[in-house]
């Protein structure tokens, strides 16, 4: 008995993709990428189950990265006032 092939994500992805567009036949992309049909199938079943939560995802971690970047830029904001304040002072304008 054989050992068991392990695929990357970007593989598995490549090949649900595929197979979701349907321009070939799942015995076809197997033929084609060396795969059982049923893999494809799987992997086609997951893409489609998973695809909700990537838009999901994104729009969550979009606000949690605009709020980080916010803070931060109300931080550089803070500082070049500091250093503004101190400059002037500094030089008696």
């Amino acid at each position: 008995m054989g050992t068991r092939r392990s695929f990357s994500a970007e593989f598995k992805a490549k090949v649900a993709l595929e197979a979701l567009v349907g321009d070939k036949t799942l015995a076809e992309l197997a033929a084609q990428h060396d795969v059982h049909p049923n893999m494809i199938t799987q992997w086609k079943r997951q893409a489609k189950q998973s695809l909700p939560e990537v838009f999901a995802k994104k729009n969550a971690r979009g606000v949690t990265d605009r709020e980080a970047e916010v803070k931060a830029l109300h931080a550089k904001i803070g500082q070049l006032t500091v250093e503004n304040d101190f400059l002037s002072n500094a030089f008696g304008r």
